[in-house]
């Protein structure tokens, strides 16, 4: 493996994501539904041609994992090198208007977690492994916006909750301490969780999985996933 490699992917896929961000804004309004209620833009479809084309043209040896590329998924997932990518989560945001959208990027070599990223493009922020991040201190538990008002009723009393419906966002202000907690009791794909949960980890954070503590092994990415993310 070359000598920080992630960190170059990172890197320059963020700076990309960054320079065609412009165009990327543009395509928001260009959504087909998906069969299960859900959107994706041609906006989510120009950051994955962007990531694939960078690895295509500077690492062919990395294989994408993706949420909107699944037909390889099941394939890609047992190779060498991984890169597990969202390339927009939040698209219900992003379309919508809101600035809360995220692009996530975790890799895996021979089964083990190299580094993560998790980026906010048009709110100009971002953190990776490695980063050193001063931590805040909240009372705010965040939660997932796929839960019904049923799931809610059913969650542990906080002192205060934000669903913003968008991982990446939530996954970032955890990691950061802009919330005590995030959880999904009800599940999601590995491309929404897995940068965050290894960044939570690298953080000193406790990070449960399916009901068991979780220590960066990688995800079978045809499952969902429920998860907590708490300050120990």
């Amino acid at each position: 493996m070359k000598e920080n490699l992630l960190n170059s992917i990172c890197s320059k896929i963020e700076n990309l994501i960054q320079d065609n961000l412009d165009q990327i804004i543009s395509l928001r309004n260009d959504k087909i539904l998906k069969e299960d209620n859900s959107y994706v833009s041609k906006g989510d479809l120009l950051c994955e041609s962007i990531i694939k084309k960078y690895l295509s043209d500077n690492e062919p040896d990395v294989f994408l994992v993706s949420e909107e590329s699944p037909v390889d998924n099941t394939r890609n997932i047992k190779k060498d090198k991984v890169l597990i990518v969202d390339p927009i989560d939040g698209t219900e945001n992003f379309v919508s208007g809101l600035k809360e959208w995220g692009v996530a990027l975790c890799y895996y070599e021979k089964g083990k977690h190299i580094e993560s990223m998790l980026l906010l493009p048009e709110l100009k922020e971002s953190i990776k492994t490695g980063d050193e991040i001063k931590q805040n201190v909240s009372r705010i538990c965040g939660i997932s916006s796929s839960l019904t008002k049923e799931d809610i009723m059913k969650l542990e009393p906080g002192f205060e909750y934000r669903i913003i419906g968008c991982c990446v966002y939530n996954m970032l202000n955890v990691v950061t301490g802009a919330f005590t907690t995030f959880e999904n009791p009800k599940g999601a794909y590995v491309w929404d969780i897995i940068p965050g949960l290894n960044l939570a980890l690298e953080n000193n954070l406790k990070v449960v999985v399916n009901n068991k503590i979780y220590e960066g092994e990688i995800l079978d990415p045809s499952l969902k996933y429920t998860f907590k993310i708490s300050r120990k």
